[in-house]
């Protein structure tokens, strides 16, 4: 299996010429779409949905990550096996990182320097296609890490936002306007308030349990604490974006 996250979005034929590169070489191979619509050039924004997204997916997969601003300079393309056993691949500067950890850590990083699992044609521009695609699904095809260049324990990082124990920000906006925060639901007091953009916002169990409109705070599927507001965009409510702060208060029960 091989999981695809890139910058691409679908107006153009990029994701399908990557997703060919691919077939060509492991034909049986399944491919899952994460998502294509990462913010263009946008590495953190990348990392983080890749940091949500790989966790129910077994050991054995492929996660294939392009997004991409440096490709054709001198920054370097990368395989990482991690601590579970997944695999990552996609350019050195950062976007693998926070995912890696998430699944406990870098257990061997190589260098993608030989050229013979790479297509014949390397454009400069288009390394998904033609590195990062092809390397992936001879991973897939069961070819070992090390055979795909030299060991490598030096990478760029890339941290996600950090907390401030119940300080945070708005990490990611989904496309219901949900706003994503970097904290964690299992440090929340178990009464609270969220206050954001001059807003206090309480939790509740689930959507439904407020009024169309409303405002509410529930900890999403990425475990991490949400605002929300129901049948409509919190973004828009709030005119809330990435980077917005907020902080949790606890309250009376």
């Amino acid at each position: 299996m091989i999981t695809l996250l890139t910058d691409f979005g679908l107006s153009d034929t990029y994701v399908g010429q990557m997703k060919g590169a691919i077939l060509g070489i492991a034909p049986s191979v399944h491919l899952v779409d994460l998502t294509h619509a990462v913010p263009p050039q946008d590495v953190l924004a990348g990392a983080f949905l890749l940091w949500t997204a790989v966790e129910p997916f077994g050991r054995d997969a492929v996660h294939l990550a392009v997004v991409d601003p440096g490709v054709g300079s001198s920054r370097r393309a990368l395989a990482m096996r991690c601590a579970r056993g997944d695999i990552f691949v996609g350019p050195d500067n950062g976007l693998l990182m926070p995912a890696v950890e998430r699944l406990g850590g870098l257990s061997c990083a190589v260098e993608l320097s030989d050229s013979r699992y790479w297509r014949p044609a390397l454009s400069s521009t288009f390394h998904g296609r033609d590195i990062f695609g092809p390397v992936a699904a001879h991973l897939a095809n069961g070819i070992e890490l090390e055979a795909l260049g030299p060991r490598t324990e030096h990478f760029v990082p890339l941290e996600l936002p950090q907390r401030d124990g119940l300080a945070g920000e708005i990490v990611h906006v989904d496309t219901y306007g949900n706003l994503v925060t970097n904290i964690p639901g299992d440090v929340l007091p178990p009464h609270y308030i969220v206050h954001i953009r001059g807003c206090a916002v309480r939790p509740a169990a689930n959507y439904a349990a407020v009024a169309p409109g409303d405002l509410l705070a529930l900890v999403g599927s990425a475990g991490l604490l949400e605002i929300s507001a129901r049948d409509t965009s919190a973004a828009r409510v709030l005119e809330a974006r990435r980077g917005a702060r907020l902080i949790v208060e606890a309250a009376a029960g």
